[in-house]
């Protein structure tokens, strides 16, 4: 709970009292590897803050293949903000990657959140500002980078996720087949 308070502290100021409501409002929750959060296909009705483990964000192209968007650890917000803004069916799967446990919140409770405290709103558009700056971040500094730079550049933003993740996953998300992320692994130990 605590590192959920810590965060939220990172882009706004909250008093006790406020510390104290949002805390009433979460619920604790565990997911097992690789069973899914989110299901292409469903509105999301929660945002969940992640405190152990990590997910992975996929969808499925046109051909039926599973792409890895991204991956998300500990302390951080995880939703499809677009489907849960818009209340569309979301396109995304959203899947443990290793057993996770999370905090989250219900659409009725960040209702009320909005409501109640004053700068819950700015929070909350200060931490999907992050978000969106984050994910462009993480895509558009691989799309000039080949196969072995784009795997570097994932160990050196990401250390310890590498060793936490199937290699499907990451050659997916790297846009390589896992046969080409096993040669590239071998030629740079």
């Amino acid at each position: 709970m605590e590192a959920l308070i810590n965060y939220l502290l990172q882009f706004g100021n909250l008093n006790p009292t406020q510390i104290e409501l949002i805390k009433s409002k979460v619920v604790f929750k565990q997911i097992k590897k690789d069973e899914y959060f989110q299901e292409a296909g469903k509105i999301p009705r929660e945002i969940i803050f992640l405190t152990e483990g990590i997910m992975r964000i996929c969808y499925y192209n046109n051909k039926g293949d599973e792409i890895t968007k991204y991956f998300m650890e500990e302390n951080h917000f995880l939703v499809d903000i677009n489907s849960y803004n818009q209340e569309i069916p979301s396109t995304e799967y959203i899947q443990a990657v290793t057993d996770c446990s999370y905090l989250f919140f219900s659409k009725s409770a960040l209702r009320e959140l909005s409501l109640t405290i004053i700068e819950w709103d700015n929070i909350v558009a200060k931490i999907t500002a992050k978000g969106y700056a984050d994910k462009v971040n993480k895509i558009s500094s691989m799309m000039a980078e080949d196969a072995k730079e784009r795997y570097l550049s994932f160990l050196n933003k990401f250390p310890t996720l590498a060793n936490r993740i199937p290699l499907s996953y990451l050659a997916s998300y790297l846009g390589i087949t896992q046969s080409s992320l096993s040669r590239i692994r071998r030629n740079i130990r």
